[in-house]
């Protein structure tokens, strides 16, 4: 198959295509933002795109260390859940205090499109087009909801 080295190369050529392609779409702002970076402004809160072997995926994470801390970011989000689905169009999976990938216990909410390969450039539009209105629809959502997540 691919070697570790190919498939760094792979995924990191598939982020940068991405990138720009949505080099000329502002924020929701106006500004211009490195939407394969999202910055949220707010520590241990992430906007996470995964473009893997099987699936791509985009998500809110809460990675505090302090379980209770990351708990209590969750149900912060929780009570904006039908304006977060509202804005993305769609309900989205929710799991508190789910252990990753790294053997870290993080919380998220998220939507998974299966059945695609980051590996196969045939797959790329298809991950483009699930991820590009979903991080637009998050951007959206976080310049109305970011305040109540500052306060914490």
């Amino acid at each position: 198959m691919y070697s570790k080295a190919e498939k760094s190369k792979i995924r990191k050529d598939f982020w940068t295509v991405f990138g720009q392609y949505m080099k000329p779409v502002p924020s929701a702002e106006g500004t211009k933002v490195n939407w394969p970076n999202y910055k949220t402004g707010v520590k241990h809160l992430f906007f996470k795109m995964k473009a893997e072997q099987g699936f791509a995926s985009i998500g809110i994470e809460f990675t505090h260390s302090d379980i209770e801390l990351q708990q209590l970011f969750f149900e912060q989000l929780e009570e904006f859940k039908n304006i977060l689905h509202s804005e993305v169009g769609e309900a989205w999976d929710w799991e508190l205090h789910h252990v990753d990938e790294f053997g870290s216990i993080i919380s998220r909410t998220q939507k998974t499109l299966p059945n695609v390969n980051v590996m196969n450039q045939n797959d790329w539009p298809k991950i483009i087009s699930f991820l590009k209105p979903r991080i637009i629809a998050l951007d959206a959502f976080w310049v109305n909801m970011k305040p109540a997540f500052e306060e914490l």
